[in-house]
């Protein structure tokens, strides 16, 4: 097929009107997804824990899960964000800092590493209901 010198120009503006417009659409939905400021963030749900199955491996920060350290998976809040979580149950409360995406299981809100589930005395019953709020 022969395509005259019009047409060929016409093309590559349309290809790179519609790339605009894609990356201007990914952009936009990026932002409007964007967490409310985490200073402010408070939130009440469940929380499940995970640790040896994932102990070694990267979380979507890059650094590698440590079951040991005091740190969670969040849906949306920004890497690095810390959280005082608080075990509804007993009252018991530490600081953890975001460091992977998650939880994956409906109904959760936070999956906390295992130390961070021992220290507020839920390891044995999997889950509990926990409150959340930002710290600076």
């Amino acid at each position: 097929m022969r395509f005259t010198h019009g047409f060929v120009v016409v093309l590559a503006a349309c290809s790179a009107l519609v790339a605009g417009c894609s990356a201007q659409q990914a952009h936009h939905r990026m932002q409007s997804h964007a967490p409310a400021a985490a200073r402010s963030y408070h939130a009440t749900g469940s929380a499940s824990w995970y640790g040896r199955y994932f102990h070694g491996r990267r979380t979507a920060s890059g650094e590698r899960f440590n079951q040991r350290a005091m740190t969670c998976a969040h849906r949306h809040l920004p890497f690095g964000t810390q959280l005082r979580v608080t075990n509804l149950a007993n009252d018991r409360s530490i600081v953890v800092r975001v460091n992977d995406r998650g939880p994956f299981v409906r109904g959760r809100i936070v999956d906390l590493s295992h130390e961070a589930a021992r220290q507020l005395q839920f390891i044995g019953q999997g889950h509990t209901k926990v409150r959340l709020e930002a710290i600076d």
